[in-house]
């Protein structure tokens, strides 16, 4: 699904509801069964933790730590062993085509390399859903196809289902739904084909 309108329309702040990290101001956002508006602070973080992936603008990478260390930090940090949280980022990191980088630090990558490693951070930890805001909006055109070439190959191939914000209509067309939005108000919610 896209989420797309005019800079400063809501977008991002849509996601952010959507993903349990805001409380919407009305209504409320179920994930499955569960009514994550009524969730607890914890809950919708360990909810987080297990079954959402994020992609951010700019990667938000740990720029100290190499693209692996960077990929392994989901499974770390919901107690997968280091070995293997190890060999899964490096797997990822290969089917995305930058394995060769896996030792580099993050702040030593160009801006697409570290969008990759970006999106394998999302899927490492096997998501439901992916929360991408903006994947490509500091790339150049050919870095940025790259980029949303290898998140929606990869999180189809998980069945993971992602949400893209974005004001690119090139980006829209890759999704299966398009929400259109102006002015902090969903205008519509059509099937993108």
């Amino acid at each position: 699904m896209a989420i797309t309108g005019p800079s400063g329309c809501g977008k991002t702040s849509l996601l952010h509801v959507l993903s349990g990290l805001l409380r919407p101001d009305a209504g409320e956002v179920y994930f499955g069964s569960r009514e994550l508006s009524g969730e607890s602070d914890a809950a919708c973080s360990r909810l987080r933790l297990t079954s959402f992936g994020f992609v951010l603008q700019f990667g938000d990478l740990v720029p100290e730590l190499t693209l692996g260390e960077n990929v392994e930090l989901p499974l770390r940090m919901t107690g997968v062993r280091a070995a293997v949280a190890r060999r899964r980022a490096l797997d990822l990191l290969e089917e995305l085509g930058i394995g060769d980088l896996a030792s580099r630090q993050a702040g030593a990558v160009s801006g697409g390399q570290a969008q990759r490693a970006a999106v394998a951070r999302a899927l490492v930890h096997e998501p439901q859903v992916v929360f991408a805001d903006e994947p490509t909006g500091a790339l150049d055109s050919t870095s940025g196809e790259a980029v949303l070439d290898c998140l929606f190959a990869a999180a189809r191939q998980r069945r993971a289902a992602v949400v893209v914000v974005t004001h690119a209509a090139e980006v829209a067309q890759r999704a299966d739904r398009v929400v259109r939005m102006r002015d902090g108000r969903v205008l519509e919610a059509v099937a993108a084909r």
